[in-house]
């Protein structure tokens, strides 16, 4: 079925269906891909799913000292953030491959 200009419209939202669908699977499987953020040398280490949740936390108990609790909690924070930025980009990454760089809001 031809639409405006010649286009297929029943194949343009074929495709966006099945490109709904690969994303979806993507999203899916970014649950079980797991990224590490560190600081204070790896003393402080955060792990972030593909999906950019927070699964884990792990701190070496020499930094673990009352009188210094702001610069622990400081560690996480940098920790953290670290594994939440490695965790966008490897879910960006992975959304190009079914995209093909394409930015399509709402989809993403």
């Amino acid at each position: 079925m031809a639409g405006m200009g010649g286009f297929d419209i029943g194949a343009i939202a074929k495709q966006a269906q099945a490109m709904q669908r690969q994303i979806a699977k993507v999203q899916e499987g970014l649950r079980d891909r797991v990224v590490d953020g560190e600081a204070g040398g790896g003393m402080v280490k955060a792990f972030v799913n593909g999906q950019q949740e927070l699964i884990s936390v792990t701190i070496e108990k020499e930094v673990v000292n009352p009188q210094e609790i702001d610069m622990l909690q400081d560690l996480i924070v940098a920790a953290v953030t670290v594994a939440m930025k490695k965790a966008k980009e490897l879910s960006e990454k992975e959304m190009q491959k079914v995209t093909g760089g394409l930015s399509l809001p709402g989809l993403i």
